[in-house]
């Protein structure tokens, strides 16, 4: 099962955020529905950027790196 690693744009705060998840669909209805705290204020959240994984551990890596350079990945995704 591949794993995706996402960054999502938010136009109401003008702020990205990035995860990981098995189900890129579903996880982004979830962030859409309110069913996250730490993005519900943000919606409707736009995907724009995704990488696939065949393992789970991969991708949480790169999520956590994406994380710690956000400044550099989010200029590349403008």
């Amino acid at each position: 099962m591949p794993y995706s690693v996402y960054i999502l744009y938010s136009v109401k705060l003008d702020k990205y955020y990035t995860g990981s998840c098995a189900d890129i669909c579903i996880r982004l209805t979830q962030h859409n529905a309110g069913r996250n705290i730490s993005t519900s204020a943000g919606r409707p959240w736009i995907l724009k950027y995704r990488e696939e994984y065949a393992e789970r551990s991969l991708a949480v890596k790169r999520e956590y790196a994406i994380k710690k350079k956000e400044s550099e990945i989010y200029c590349v995704v403008n």
